[in-house]
């Protein structure tokens, strides 16, 4: 059974850091590509970032580019998110998904497996 569990969520000011990660298992973690998305209330899923299998091609959405770093740990079983400069407009529920391919996409609905989500919320 695939298993996605997310953790590092929680409440950050504006400016603040805060380090998501993603702890897979049940599937051939490096052969997968891997993303994360987040929903803020009363949105739709928006694709935030992903990573190939091997951790050598990765994207961003504008909104986050040059603040958010993906990065992968195959021996771990484990994505991360490094979410630096945060922004109110940030605040969501933050979901890791798995890809059945080695290959990453930038839309969110690319991804077959979701975790259960970590709450991310930037507020002063």
């Amino acid at each position: 059974e695939v298993q996605l569990v997310e953790s590092g969520g929680g409440l950050v000011q504006p400016g603040g850091s805060l380090r998501l990660s993603c702890a897979a298992s049940g599937f051939t973690f490096s052969n997968y590509a891997m993303s994360w998305a987040r929903q803020a209330p009363g949105k739709g899923p928006e694709s935030v970032s992903s990573i190939n299998s091997i951790g050598t091609n990765t994207y961003y959405a504008d909104s986050v580019k040059g603040r958010f770093t993906i990065s992968r740990d195959n021996a771990k079983n484990t994505v991360f998110l490094q979410m630096n400069s945060l922004k109110p407009e940030g605040t969501a529920v933050y979901y890791c998904t798995a890809r059945i391919a080695s290959t990453a996409r930038a839309a969110s609905t690319a991804y077959n497996y979701w975790g259960q989500g970590t709450q991310v919320t930037v507020s002063s």
